[in-house]
C-alpha cells in the first residue's frame, strides 16, 4: 500500500514566498469577472518575458478546425535556430488553469522557452500551442474533443505544411491540460480516436489532474489510509486548496455518478492491461498539492505493473503551479523547467523502461 505523505510540507523558500505574496481576499468577483482578471494578468506576464525572446523564435498563427466546426485557435513556436527544412520534433501544449483560464497568448512565454531551449540542447523542436475551449460556456468533454482534433490536424496539414516530423510528436499538459493530455495519449492507445493517426512519441504530464472528484474511490483503496491521502494533508495547501480545485472541476457539469472506470473522465482510475503499450510518459509532481498522489499513483502503475518508461520528477516544498514565480523566488522552478525540456528528448529517444518507481526528488528539506 502506497503512502507518499513524506513529500509534503513547505520548503523556507516557499515560505519566504508566501510573506511576500500573500493570498488575497476573496473579492465576490463573478467566473467570467476572475477569468478575465486571472488571463489579463498571464498575459501581462508572459508578455514581459517575451521582450528577451521574440528575436529567436517565429510565432505563427494557425486555425484548427473543431468538429463542430468551431474554429480552435493556434500558434506554432518556431525557433529561429532551427532550418524550415530540419523535419523537427513536435510538442503539443496544452496549457492550465482550471479548465477556465488561459489564452493563446498567456502562453507565449512558456511555449517559445520550451521550443528553443530543448532544440538549443539538440532536439529540434517546434511547440504548437492549442487554445482549447473553457469552461463556463463549454462543459465536459468540449475540451478533450478539442486535443482529439488538434493531433488530426497536426497529421493532416502541420506535418505537409510544416515539414514536421510525424514520428516525434509529443503531447504534453500542465494541470488541467495533463489531465485532457492523459486522456487524449490514452484514448489513442486504447483506439477510440475518430481519426487514426501515428502513435503520440511521449507524453509530459505536469502537476496532472487524472481523476474526477466524484471517482476517487481507487485511488484511495491504494493508500495505506486514507488519512495519508495529498487530500487530506493538503486540503489547504496554497495556490490550489481542495475547495478550488472543487470549484473548477463543478464548472465542467460532469453528470452526476459518473463511472470510476470511465478512463475518459479519469484516467488515472485505468487497469495495468489499459495502460501496458503507453508510450514513454513524464511526470512532474509537487509535494505540496493536493494532486500529488494522484500523478504518483499513476506513475507507479505505469512503471511497476505495466512496463512504461517513465521519467518522474518531484518538486518538494511547493504547490500546484509554483512555477509562476519563476527561478528568482524558486530555485525549484529551473528544475520544472528541465524536467519539461529533457523529458521531451528523453521521451523521444525510445527510452527502456526500469520496471521500478524512480522518483527524482528536487527542491530542499520541508520544514
Amino acid at each position: 500500500m502506497a503512502d507518499f505523505s513524506k513529500y509534503g510540507g513547505a520548503s523556507r523558500e516557499w515560505k519566504a514566498v508566501e510573506a511576500a505574496f500573500p493570498s488575497p481576499a476573496p473579492d465576490g468577483a463573478s467566473v467570467l469577472e476572475k477569468r478575465t482578471a486571472a488571463n489579463a494578468n498571464r498575459e501581462k506576464t508572459s508578455a514581459a518575458l517575451m521582450t528577451k525572446l521574440a528575436d529567436k523564435v517565429e510565432l505563427i498563427d494557425v486555425s484548427i478546425p473543431a468538429r463542430d466546426g468551431f474554429a480552435l485557435e493556434g500558434r506554432l513556436y518556431w525557433p529561429k535556430s532551427v532550418p524550415k527544412d530540419a523535419q523537427p520534433a513536435l510538442y503539443l501544449h496544452l496549457h492550465g488553469g482550471g479548465y477556465l483560464f488561459g489564452t493563446l497568448s498567456s502562453e507565449d512565454a512558456i511555449c517559445s522557452n520550451l521550443a528553443i531551449n530543448t532544440s538549443d540542447k539538440g532536439t529540434p523542436l517546434v511547440v504548437l500551442n492549442l487554445n482549447y475551449r473553457h469552461t463556463p460556456e463549454w462543459t465536459y468533454p468540449t475540451a478533450w474533443l478539442d486535443a482529439q482534433d488538434g493531433l488530426a490536424w497536426i497529421h493532416a496539414t502541420a506535418v505537409p505544411q510544416f515539414g514536421v516530423d510525424p514520428a516525434k510528436v509529443v503531447v504534453g499538459g500542465i494541470s488541467a491540460g495533463a489531465h485532457i493530455t492523459a486522456t487524449l495519449v490514452l484514448e489513442q492507445h486504447l483506439g477510440k480516436l475518430p481519426v487514426d493517426v501515428p502513435r503520440v512519441a511521449g507524453q509530459v504530464l505536469m502537476i496532472p489532474a487524472l481523476v474526477n472528484s466524484q471517482c476517487y474511490e481507487p485511488q484511495l483503496a491504494q493508500l495505506a489510509s486514507p488519512d495519508v491521502s495529498s487530500l487530506v494533508e493538503n486540503e489547504f495547501a496554497p495556490i490550489l486548496p481542495v475547495h478550488i480545485a472543487h470549484f473548477f472541476t463543478d464548472l465542467l457539469k460532469v453528470p452526476a455518478h459518473p463511472r470510476v472506470d470511465d478512463t475518459f473522465l479519469s484516467p488515472g482510475n485505468a487497469t495495468a492491461e489499459q495502460v501496458q503499450g503507453l508510450p514513454p510518459t513524464v511526470f512532474g509532481i509537487c509535494g505540496l498539492d493536493p494532486l500529488r498522489d494522484q500523478g504518483l499513483l499513476y506513475a507507479k502503475l505505469l512503471a511497476e505493473k505495466a512496463g512504461v518508461p517513465t521519467n518522474v520528477h518531484l518538486y518538494r516544498g511547493v504547490p500546484h503551479g509554483f512555477r509562476r514565480y519563476g527561478p528568482d523566488w524558486l530555485s525549484v522552478s529551473r528544475d520544472w523547467d528541465a524536467t519539461m525540456e529533457d523529458g521531451i528528448a528523453w521521451a523521444l529517444k525510445n527510452p527502456t523502461a526500469t520496471n521500478t518507481l524512480d522518483i527524482i526528488v528536487h527542491g530542499e528539506e520541508t520544514m
